[in-house]
């Protein structure tokens, strides 16, 4: 199931300038770099021993276990390019905003005399920076799925639904049923 917060993680990972690491030794000397050498920190955020760690910076391991090799493409792709990924985040957040391109079932409170059945659209727009700054907030702040979701059909209502105060007013939006969602910045 795709969610809102994998989805910004994986716009801001596009603003990258180099590629990741792709050996497990150079994505494991890299977090004992960003550990300021320190295997042991290393070993218990991998939930190995301080000596696997120790031989895969050596490259004396070179195929890590599935479940191990997850963990640490994961570690390393949130730990990389912490720069790159601060100003993408202001630059989104300030000056272009966020483009979103979702396909999901949209229900609606309105006033009489108007539907609210819901009904899956596709809708690709730009969303201003006031509101790729607010979801880009909530998710460095650590809000849940269900928030940023609410956000997002805040969004959506507000620039696509309502025209920014053009239309329909007092009527709000229910994002529900999420099938597809990209984010780019």
């Amino acid at each position: 199931m795709v969610t809102v917060e994998e989805e910004l993680g994986r716009a801001v990972q596009g603003a990258f300038t180099r590629p990741v690491p792709k050996s497990a030794g150079a994505r494991m000397r890299y977090l004992v770099r960003r550990h300021q050498g320190s295997t042991q920190q290393v070993a218990d955020l991998l939930g190995i021993s301080r000596r696997t760690v120790e031989r895969y910076v050596k490259d004396q391991i070179k195929h890590p276990r599935p479940q191990l090799a997850a963990r640490l493409e994961g570690e390393v792709r949130t730990r990389w390019q912490p720069h790159v990924r601060a100003r993408a985040r202001q630059k989104a957040a300030t000056t272009d905003g966020i483009m979103i391109d979702i396909q999901a079932r949209f229900g609606y409170t309105a006033a009489a005399g108007s539907t609210d059945q819901s009904r899956i659209r596709h809708l690709t727009l730009a969303l201003p920076p006031h509101h790729a700054a607010r979801l880009l907030d909530a998710q460095a702040a650590g809000m849940d799925e269900d928030q940023l979701l609410q956000l997002t059909a805040e969004a959506l209502g507000e620039t696509y639904f309502r025209d920014n105060g053009r239309r329909a007013h007092g009527l709000e939006v229910e994002l529900t049923d999420l099938l597809d969602l990209q984010f780019r910045l």
